[in-house]
């Protein structure tokens, strides 16, 4: 399987995931020139069959939208906490593990935002890897087995918060 520099491909899965996530706030699409991305040019060739290449079943499926979920967004494993608006969604789907993100925004503190979200993501089996911050933004951190995880982090600015969820999981977990 390729390396992205020196990213193994689950984080270079997780790193996608968080590109379109924070894609939601940047410019529209209309603003910036259309750049060819890793999952575009994954499915491009992943798409077009060769002697050594894989097969279309193999094709990762990506999706992004703006002010709503995906079609097919695994909501159980990352509910919308309530009063919260959806401000962009994401999932990659490829044979292996799949990522998922979310950026809502909600009037709330972080720590509430982080409380919801570790007692959900530990009611379903993950794990709160220890430390809340990253250079003084309130972040989170939950693990799964060997190879599941997912980040919450949070930046807030007059009583308004945005929250970022990226989770890498297997397959299975995203049904």
């Amino acid at each position: 399987m390729t390396v992205l520099g020196s990213i193994k491909p689950p984080l270079a899965l997780a790193a996608a995931c968080v590109v379109l996530a924070v894609s939601a706030c940047s410019p529209s699409a209309s603003d910036v020139p259309a750049v060819s991305s890793p999952a575009t040019t994954a499915q491009t060739q992943a798409a077009s069959p060769s002697a050594n290449g894989p097969t279309a079943s193999a094709v990762p499926t990506s999706q992004s939208a703006n002010g709503s979920l995906v079609q097919d967004f695994p909501s159980t494993l990352i509910p919308l906490m309530p009063s919260a608006t959806v401000k962009s969604s994401s999932l990659l789907t490829p044979g292996g593990p799949a990522t998922a993100g979310l950026v809502g925004e909600i009037k709330a503190e972080a720590p509430a935002i982080l409380a919801f979200y570790t007692q959900s993501f530990e009611s379903q089996g993950f794990k709160a890897v220890p430390g809340d911050t990253v250079e003084k933004i309130p972040s989170k951190d939950f693990l799964r087995g060997d190879s599941e995880t997912i980040n919450v982090s949070v930046q807030s600015e007059a009583g308004v918060s945005t929250f970022t969820i990226g989770a890498t999981v297997s397959g299975d977990s995203i049904k």
